[in-house]
């Protein structure tokens, strides 16, 4: 891993092109990925195979996703010609929560419990073993969750006792509307969900199409009072 000063990153990417953000990423660490869901991660994707061939991606496969996420990954795998590792839940962390509580516990005791097993666990696996990871946060995704989310971070919540995480969020600056133009004007492959009326996508049992004028993560956890929504993959953006 390179040495840097991360306060002085910060003020160098604050506000910069993600283009410049990937860049400057791949060119201090070798060892970092992208984790991939969807359609700003597949951008992101678009992006970075044109500075790195070879960008590792990872997907975490909850064993929930719809068939179509599942379809999409595909896509993008053979459409850029590039490795997926698929992550999935510790078999016996889930057998034990199955057996317990069913399959639809979240929808009594909130989506925590089940998040922390199919999702949170496989990516601390995961990023034990990285120096960086790339994701595709937006700062208007969720105004009262990701406002304050930096172009570079230490991700605290993830980082090993003197081996700290870097996190990238190449897209933080970008609305919605400027994905779905990068998707649309260098043909990205995208989720064949986004044209039934879902935004934001996760698991299938969690995952609903929105309705006229609601936020775009409205879909998520719908059930759910509160407007905070995290899965815990990026649980150091939630508020006290």
């Amino acid at each position: 891993m390179t040495t840097f000063d991360i306060q002085q990153l910060q003020t160098d990417l604050a506000d910069k092109n993600p283009r410049i953000i990937l860049k400057k990423a791949l060119e201090l660490f070798d060892n970092i990925a992208i984790a991939f869901s969807g359609a700003e991660d597949v951008a992101l994707i678009d992006m970075a195979v044109n500075i790195r061939k070879d960008i590792p991606v990872f997907a975490l496969d909850t064993g929930r996703l719809h068939p179509e996420t599942y379809r999409f990954i595909e896509k993008v795998r053979k459409h850029y010609q590039i490795d997926f590792e698929f992550l999935s839940p510790d078999k016996d962390l889930l057998d034990s929560l199955v057996k317990r509580k069913g399959l639809f516990s979240f929808y009594v005791d909130g989506h925590s419990e089940c998040c922390g097993i199919r999702k949170v666990e496989s990516l601390k696996r995961k990023l034990a073993h990285l120096d960086a990871w790339i994701t595709g946060q937006r700062k208007d995704q969720s105004p009262d969750t990701r406002q304050a989310v930096p172009e570079v971070q230490i991700d605290t919540e993830f980082s090993i006792t003197g081996h700290p995480l870097i996190k990238f969020n190449p897209l933080v600056n970008w609305s919605s509307a400027q994905v779905w133009d990068h998707i649309q004007a260098y043909q990205v492959p995208y989720n064949e969900l986004h044209e039934k009326g879902y935004t934001s996508i996760g698991c299938e049992p969690c995952t609903r199409a929105i309705l006229p004028n609601e936020h775009e993560r409205a879909g998520r956890w719908w059930w759910e009072a509160g407007a905070q929504k995290e899965c815990g993959l990026h649980v150091g953006n939630l508020k006290d």
